[in-house]
């Protein structure tokens, strides 16, 4: 039978799919964001399921003790998303910025603001 620490992993891997197909459906998430996701089930599914898979990925990198390579790389990944994170809220903030200014004109040439004289009394337009 299988270890404990591979039924572990696996089923946590399928928990993340599950979770991550239930957001989708529910449109909770979009698909281009749910791929990372998936990604990452898959692998602990993979290592889960394959446990010798870490250790001879790490033998032929070189690495004495095979499982820091997973911290490894898990701390890559998550480089890479709150990355990846950043640059999709830049471009959302630039997005907002340039419709607010936008808005602005807009209310402008609406709503008029009345004229005012020397002295900050407001005019009547004629």
């Amino acid at each position: 039978m299988f270890p404990t620490s591979q039924l572990t992993s696996f089923g946590i891997g399928i928990g993340i799919a599950i979770a991550i197909l239930v957001l989708i459906r529910k449109n909770h998430l979009l698909v281009s964001h749910a791929f990372w996701w998936l990604t990452v089930a898959a692998a602990s599914m993979a290592f889960g399921a394959y446990p010798r898979l870490i250790d001879r990925i790490g033998g032929v990198l070189g690495i004495h003790y095979p499982p820091t390579l997973l911290i490894v790389i898990g701390m890559g990944l998550i480089l890479i998303k709150m990355l990846t994170m950043d640059l999709k809220r830049s471009e959302q903030e630039r997005k907002i910025r340039a419709l607010t200014q936008r808005l602005a004109i807009l209310e402008s040439e609406i709503y008029p603001r009345p004229e005012q004289d020397a002295a900050g009394n407001a005019q009547s337009l004629p």
